[in-house]
């Protein structure tokens, strides 16, 4: 890249690459709320429109490995964009829909699109910018994914009271023809150093052991299936995960070369992401049910006391730079994560008589504390990652990641589902007990988390957040 170029691609590709992921990610949560309108106007059953929710997890589950090698081989530019149109044209297939499966059949190639859009935008932002600039980048990048969870149930519910819930899909096109000019315009296109071949046994095996985990996580808690084909379902899944790693052992150029693991930096993002996430992951879930179902709020009501949250978070990127820079990513990452579990358990006093004003200082916080957690695991997963392999530990992390999101709502429908017993959903008081009891339980889980972050040393990320070789 030329120098204007450069300057030029530093100064667009974050709001390119944010706008893609909002419109993920906002997507990927607004469909929810539409199901029992989808239902009515297809003339099914809300329940067998589930398929419409886990077909998209499916697709992102089994595409997201694969995102690396297309970026490597086929130019990162190329495979942004192409990406983004097959979104786009997915979700106008999506609002035309005259059936069941075809709606099913364009949320299949919407997951898809979906699922070459992140990583391929942050491996490219990673190549765009110097180590002591990314936090910055990653930083503005990051807000998208955590408002778009938050006010993806509003902006859905709103949709459908005043429109249709066609119109949830077809809101994807401007963003998703605005973000296709962007990224022709200004997106750097980055290939592979060197061509490798695509490893078709590790995609059959470890694209198929996600995909089912996935499927069960999204189901789990449903009692569609009794317990023994679950635990046998469970069974098979982690077993071709196993049989990948296995098999990524010798294999030359695998799916996901696991050895990346080995550096201690990107280690702990990974696996301390994953743990976090198990508390944090089941907030978005459980946070409506206490305020709706809890409180007896409407759903307009809940979904304004899900905002402070996302304003916290979009406050934070302005000074976590300097947190980090002044305190280091371990003190930051360990105490931050102990003041998230904190923030959690505080849930467990909200009740019908709680003001206003003190659930909104607790959303402001939760916001605020998720934001610089997720920022910080984000930019210290590429501090001692060598340029080649970017496109490897994106793919790694994004992969993690999916996982853990499924993980932590199951988790969080988990335990709710165990304290609630065997007592009815429309018990108010014993609903709220129970969404109280699962707070704290979350809360600890994440307290716990916290001592992955020990294993950082005093100087990990210095690069990211210093500028420090």
């Amino acid at each position: 890249m030329t120098e204007t170029t450069s300057s030029a691609a530093k100064r667009y590709l974050p709001w390119v690459v944010a706008t893609a992921l909002f419109m993920e990610q906002l997507d990927s949560t607004i469909v929810n709320t539409a199901v029992p309108s989808m239902a009515a106007s297809l003339q099914v059953t809300p329940l067998s429109l589930k398929a419409v929710v886990t077909s998209y997890i499916l697709s992102l589950a089994v595409s997201i490995p694969v995102s690396g090698w297309m970026a490597d081989r086929f130019g990162t530019r190329r495979v942004f964009t192409t990406a983004v149109a097959i979104f786009t044209i997915a979700s106008i297939l999506c609002g035309l829909a005259v059936n069941s499966p075809m709606l099913v059949a364009a949320r299949l190639l919407q997951g898809f699109g979906a699922a070459m859009m992140m990583p391929v935008g942050r491996i490219t932002i990673i190549r765009t910018f110097p180590k002591s600039e990314l936090l910055r980048a990653m930083n503005f990048v990051i807000v998208p994914a955590l408002i778009g969870p938050l006010l993806g149930p509003t902006v859905g519910g709103l949709i459908v009271h005043w429109l249709s819930w066609r119109e949830i899909f077809f809101v994807n096109v401007p963003v998703g023809m605005a973000a296709i000019a962007l990224a022709l315009r200004y997106m750097p296109d980055y290939h592979g150093e060197q061509e490798r071949p695509l490893d078709l046994i590790g995609l059959v095996l470890f694209g198929a052991g996600i995909a089912l985990l996935s499927w069960l996580l999204e189901i789990f808690g449903e009692h569609r299936i009794d317990a023994t084909s679950t635990g046998i379902l469970f069974l098979l899944a982690a077993s071709l995960l196993g049989a990948y790693v296995w098999h990524a052992r010798d294999e030359p150029h695998p799916l996901l070369r696991l050895s990346l693991l080995r550096i201690r930096t990107f280690r702990v993002s990974v696996a301390g992401g994953f743990l976090t996430r198990l508390g944090m992951g089941g907030m978005p879930f459980l946070l409506p049910l206490l305020y709706q179902l809890g409180l007896g709020l409407p759903a307009w009501q809940s979904g304004l006391l899900m905002m402070p949250a996302a304003a916290a978070a979009m406050g934070m990127k302005f000074i976590s730079v300097r947190l980090l820079s002044t305190f280091g990513y371990r003190r930051v990452l360990v105490v931050n994560t102990v003041l998230i579990g904190l923030t959690i358990s505080l849930y467990s006093l909200v009740r019908a008589g709680t003001p206003i004003y003190a659930i909104v200082a607790i959303g402001l916080c939760l916001g605020f504390f998720n934001s610089l957690q997720f920022s910080s695991m984000n930019s210290i997963a590429y501090a001692d990652v060598e340029g080649r392999d970017t496109s490897m530990a994106s793919t790694i992390a994004s992969s993690m990641q999916q996982l853990s999101m499924s993980f932590g709502l199951a988790c969080g429908s988990l335990v709710t589902g165990w304290y609630l017993g065997g007592l009815p959903q429309t018990n108010r008081a014993a609903l709220t007990s129970a969404l109280h009891h699962a707070f704290l339980t979350l809360a600890v889980l994440t307290v716990l988390s916290s001592l992955t972050f020990w294993t950082l040393r005093k100087g990990d990320g210095d690069s990211t957040s210093k500028g420090a070789a």
